[in-house]
């Protein structure tokens, strides 16, 4: 027995730790980027410990344990989470969301099936992070018309980006990293649509589950998004200048309204020393007209992201402005609610009168005050204490109003304006990435850093903003999943755990074995990342086909489709996090409806199994 241990001492500490790290992991005590340094940390100490003792048993090295901070595909993750950052930024898909709002009154259920649809299309080839947090408010506006809670939408909302993951070799990190360790492991590498096959047949079964058991199991439930969508209803006076060249030019009212400004309440027009005011019977806006407005902050951006030559002219004409440094390129600009305080300096006095742009380097683009609904030019309106202003400028002028007595910054609020002029070139990049490595002229590591540099050299983005993009958690979980993997590699830990469920299983047949695996891996993803899952078990599958003396891939690729199956907790995906806010879900409601969903894939996949792979 002493024996055995001191011959295989590393083997057994390495499973220890692994499970140590699933644990912890899953406790959610201590920062996700500490257990999986702390993990590299004990590794390292173990197989040195292992390395100084002189015995036949089997080390691992340094190098091969930190192989993972400078792995290939962790590299590729990297460059797509900066190119779906840049998507992000430039508002790139916020086009497709308006047209979707438009066209739902007249088609809503074609309009509903088509949004999934394009959030399933658009995660198979980036990143589904910014994807789902692009139609959170869609799925919210969608609900609210359907007269349902969001909390029936939120979650299908999540796992149709999920199942995207299953038909491409980039649809996840979970796929590039099984890919890379198939590819150490046995030199052959897996083709950019090999998933598709069966990965579209899972996602069908997926999608007809979701159907018919999101009206049962799913609550009926008031999520966060109902006190964010009455916020965000409020109503801001601003103003609009119509200028040369502006849409709006020549536009006559209709019915006392006008078609272009639907989302808006036109309160005033002034035209020199003229005022009109509603109903706006035959008349045309011409040069110069300022238009009082109310309209709530969310139409106010659209409107800015939409037209980015207006934001930029009311940039650069602003007071004080030195405009020979303003030629050029509108800086990044952030939009923050700020209200006025009580006993401030600018209670009483009009906005132009204080010099407000001159002295906060920003625009005021809108008030709201909630007595009453004012109707007058922006720059005549007298503040009063509790008045919200709606403010734009760059990050530098809002640091610089936190200390302010006159003014209470509201940090929830502050968002940044897309720079929408660059939305074109950001989906060209991403296309031009995605066909690259789709045909074969780069692979996906060429193609993916090729275009997070693109996004970058053409201003889509800027470095801070790549940086941010980088997820430190994801980085350091990732390197700490190969150093485990390649623990239980290279001590034989994978190979016993294969020839455990080899023996157990393997009476019944390879397929027996396969499903065995597949239920395995889809239980594991939803305790620990998906990614770790899979770089843990890409090896065990790939010892475990070579005792049955079968072609490896099927196993690869069941460990790949497993290990997207983070349906049953909140904590097996980080989209699943991203709608547990707005869906005001519970953890067991993940499990009671996402638990069923993997059952449903698995029996799924063990059905067609046996035609796909002919086994």
């Amino acid at each position: 027995m002493l024996a055995d241990f001191s011959a295989n001492w590393p083997m057994i500490v390495s499973t220890i730790i692994v499970i140590g790290a699933i644990y912890f992991y899953t406790r959610d005590e201590y920062p996700m980027e500490l257990v999986s340094v702390s993990v590299i940390a004990v590794l390292l100490l173990v197989f040195y410990v292992a390395e100084q003792i002189p015995s036949d048993v089997v080390t691992v090295s340094p190098e091969q344990l930190l192989a993972g901070f400078g792995n290939p595909a962790l590299i590729t993750i990297m460059a797509l989470l900066v190119v779906g950052q840049g998507l992000f930024q430039t508002g790139a898909l916020d086009g497709p969301s308006r047209f979707m709002m438009t066209s739902y009154d007249s088609r809503p259920f074609i309009t509903l099936i088509a949004a999934f649809a394009a959030v399933f299309v658009t995660s198979a080839f980036i990143n589904n992070t910014p994807v789902v947090v692009m139609f959170l408010p869609i799925m919210a506006a969608f609900a609210e018309k359907m007269k349902l809670s969001p909390s029936k939408l939120m979650q299908p909302l999540s796992f149709v980006s999920v199942f995207a993951g299953m038909t491409t070799l980039i649809g996840t990190s979970t796929n590039l990293l099984a890919a890379d360790v198939y590819r150490s492991s046995e030199g052959v590498s897996l083709g950019f649509f090999e998933l598709a096959p069966v990965g579209l047949i899972l996602a069908g079964a997926g999608f007809i589950y979701m159907m018919v058991a999101s009206r049962f199991l799913l609550p009926n439930r008031e999520g966060l998004e109902a006190n964010l969508v009455s916020r965000s209803g409020r109503q801001f006076v601003a103003q609009i200048a119509v200028t040369e060249g502006n849409p709006l030019v020549g536009k006559t009212a209709v019915a006392g309204m006008f078609p272009d400004l639907s989302d808006m309440t036109v309160r005033m027009i002034q035209r020199g020393e003229s005022s009109f005011l509603p109903p706006f019977d035959d008349v045309t806006l011409t040069p110069g007209d300022l238009l009082i407005v109310a309209a709530t902050r969310k139409t106010l951006t659209n409107t800015l992201a939409s037209q980015p030559e207006l934001l930029r002219q009311m940039w650069q004409s602003r007071e004080g402005s030195n405009l020979d440094e303003d030629v050029g390129q509108t800086p990044r600009l952030l939009l923050v609610e700020a209200v006025v305080a009580p006993g401030s300096r600018m209670i009483g006095r009009a906005i132009e009168q204080l010099g407000f742009r001159r002295l906060t380097n920003t625009l005021v683009l809108g008030v709201q005050r909630r007595s009453r609904m004012m109707r007058a030019r922006l720059g005549e309106i007298r503040l009063e204490a509790g008045d919200t202003l709606l403010l734009c400028g760059p990050s530098a002028s809002f640091k610089d109003l936190r200390s302010s007595r006159d003014l209470l910054l509201l940090e929830w609020s502050q968002v940044e304006l897309p720079v929408t002029e660059k939305s074109q070139i950001s989906r060209i990049i991403t296309i031009a990435m995605v066909a690259a490595a789709a045909t074969g002229v780069l692979d996906i590591l060429h193609a993916s850093v090729l275009g997070a540099v693109a996004m970058i050299v053409f201003g889509c983005l800027n470095i801070r903003q790549a940086v941010r993009s980088l997820d430190i958690r994801i980085f350091t979980l990732i390197a700490a999943a190969i150093a485990m993997g390649t623990a239980l590699d290279k001590s034989g830990a994978a190979l016993t755990l294969a020839q455990g469920v080899v023996d157990l299983v393997s009476q019944f047949g390879t397929l027996a074995v396969l499903s065995t695996l597949f239920l395995l891996v889809a239980v594991m993803t939803n305790v620990l990342s998906n990614s770790a899952t899979a770089v843990l078990f890409t090896p065990i599958a790939i010892s475990a086909a070579k005792l049955l003396g079968v072609d490896p891939k099927p196993f690869v690729l069941a460990v790949i489709y497993a290990a997207n199956c983070c349906f049953a907790t909140p904590i097996a995906y980080q989209t699943n996090l991203l709608v547990m806010g707005p869906g005001h879900y519970r953890f067991m409601d993940y499990l009671r409806f996402g638990g069923p969903l993997v059952i449903v894939i698995w029996l799924v996949f063990s059905l067609i199994a046996p035609f796909r792979f002919d086994l």
